[in-house]
């Protein structure tokens, strides 16, 4: 839980979410405050110490896989964890109004959208227009992964992934490059293990 007023590094936010998925993976009980006395204490202000660009599958709830609580994961979850307009500004507010000091891009496997976006550059599969809209962003990813892969679908899931945190350390918006330059916020991608509950940090 974050409460005191000093600023974490971003170096340690990510040893945090580290540490809840160590703990997720052993099975050990989390309970997070959820009175209401730390209700009211978070309605007076939010304060994060990470951001979270997420896919919204079901399977994959950032807040149980790092047993945070309350108030301490701003996150952003669409179909593929793709980079909108939407996403991209909800980051950015993260960044500069609540000065989290990491954000984190997380896919996982067998990932339904990145699969749908498969069978669109394999098979022309049609989807209705919304549903196309999102999987067209992610069909870049498909192309750029190793067609030969044992699978696919995993393959490009993790290509999504670093195209993502490429885009948001090299062309992304001054509110998110200035703080990225000056060492106070990080960007990294994450890989969730449906099978094992573990998330692999990529570096």
């Amino acid at each position: 839980m974050t409460t005191g007023s000093d600023p974490i590094t971003p170096l340690e936010a990510l040893e945090r979410l580290k540490e809840g998925n160590r703990r997720f993976l052993a099975d050990a009980p989390y309970n997070p405050p959820m009175d209401r006395l730390h209700r009211l204490h978070l309605a007076a202000a939010q304060r994060p110490f990470a951001a979270y660009l997420s896919c919204s599958d079901s399977r994959v709830p950032p807040e149980l896989l790092f047993e945070r609580g309350l108030g301490e994961l701003f996150i952003v979850r669409n179909a593929g964890n793709t980079l909108c307009a939407t996403a991209l500004g909800s980051l950015e507010f993260a960044v500069t109004q609540l000065r989290v000091p990491l954000i984190v891009v997380m896919g996982h496997e067998a990932c339904g959208a990145i699969r749908a976006a498969v069978s669109v550059a394999r098979e022309q599969a049609a989807y209705t227009g919304n549903v196309s809209k999102v999987l067209q962003s992610l069909l870049p990813a498909v192309l750029e992964a190793d067609p030969w892969a044992e699978d696919l679908c995993n393959a490009a899931a993790l290509c999504n992934v670093r195209k993502v945190v490429r885009e948001l350390r090299e062309e992304a918006s001054p509110a998110l490059l200035e703080p990225q330059n000056a060492g106070s916020l990080m960007v990294v991608g994450a890989y969730y293990h449906l099978d094992s509950g573990r998330v692999e940090f990529l570096e």
